[in-house]
């Protein structure tokens, strides 16, 4: 079966496709004939070696990706899902060794796998579950009411483009940053005020909500330069797992999209709010497996709007 990982950590250069031992659906679970899958940043860090201490205790190949569509293609027994064989679906991957969305098949827990949406190609579909999947950790841990303002940080990116989308949708008030180039791309999401990106973000903010934000989406990794605009006892959320400084009362939340493993009721609430037209999917372009490493040149270059993906 082919994939895609690492035998050796390294530059996007590392990448090749690899053969696997073919999988089959156990217990509870579910197969997935995996015909796109989503290159995020967390995807580098298996490549680089940044986590091989976690990653050694497996041998390799490594294989990234945590984002996967495809088409369920075996049920085990006793899974417990509403889905049949032949049915369009997204998943969420949580990479350990070889098991990883680069990958033509994966064997995933049932409750780990949702609808896909309606009108979405996989290629489309793969982008959603992920980035999807943080930006509503982050808003659950902010529990905002309608009426407050949100802020986000890196709005033209994934995670804050499905925040500061699904944030419209629970009624809030967005602000977000942008450069010039992305500034209507921001709008267009749904920011009821665009900002200008950069070192003085906090500065920024304030000029336009002079008692500080309710909350924080720190998408850019911009950690205290951002956290100046949250008002007293407001709330931060880092997707870096910054803890934050405890400064004046303000709550700082450590998003870890890991602990919504397993919550197919979200990334079906995801997938229902997409085919509502609340959530937009965003694909910057498509590779092959052979072209995996092109993927993650381009990622790691900056400025993609939108996701590169894989196509087996």
């Amino acid at each position: 079966m082919q994939a895609v990982g690492v035998l050796e950590f390294g530059g996007p250069e590392a990448l090749q496709v690899v053969d696997l031992p073919e999988v089959h659906a156990g217990p509870g679970e579910v197969r997935l004939r995996v015909h796109a899958a989503a290159v995020n940043p967390t995807d580098t860090f298996v490549r680089n070696g940044d986590r091989a201490e976690a990653l050694r205790k497996d041998p390799p190949p490594y294989i990234p990706g945590m984002d996967a569509a495809g088409v369920i293609d075996e049920i085990g027994a006793d899974a417990v899902t509403d889905l049949a064989v032949g049915a369009a679906v997204i998943a969420m991957v949580i990479p350990t060794g070889s098991h990883g969305a680069y990958r033509a098949s994966i064997v995933l827990a049932a409750d780990a796998v949702a609808p896909a949406p309606a009108g979405a190609t996989h290629v489309e579909a793969a982008t959603l579950p992920m980035n999807g999947l943080t930006a509503r950790q982050s808003l659950d841990q902010f529990a905002l009411q309608p009426g407050q303002t949100v802020a986000v940080t890196g709005a033209a990116g994934c995670y804050g483009g499905y925040l500061v989308q699904l944030a419209k949708a629970e009624g809030l008030r967005v602000i977000g940053d942008a450069s010039a180039a992305d500034e209507q791309l921001v709008r267009d999401l749904g920011a009821d005020l665009v900002v200008p990106r950069g070192d003085d973000i906090a500065t920024q903010i304030r000029k336009v909500a002079p008692d500080g934000v309710d909350a924080l989406a720190d998408g850019a990794v911009q950690k205290e330069l951002a956290a100046g605009a949250v008002r007293d006892g407001g709330a931060f959320a880092s997707v870096r797992g910054w803890g934050g400084t405890g400064e004046r009362g303000i709550a700082f939340h450590r998003t870890s999209v890991r602990d919504y493993d397993h919550r197919v009721d979200l990334l079906d609430g995801l997938r229902q709010q997409t085919d509502d037209g609340l959530v937009t999917l965003r694909v910057a372009a498509t590779y092959p497996p052979e072209q995996a490493g092109e993927a993650h040149r381009r990622l790691e270059a900056g400025g993609t709007r939108g996701r590169c993906v894989i196509v087996f």
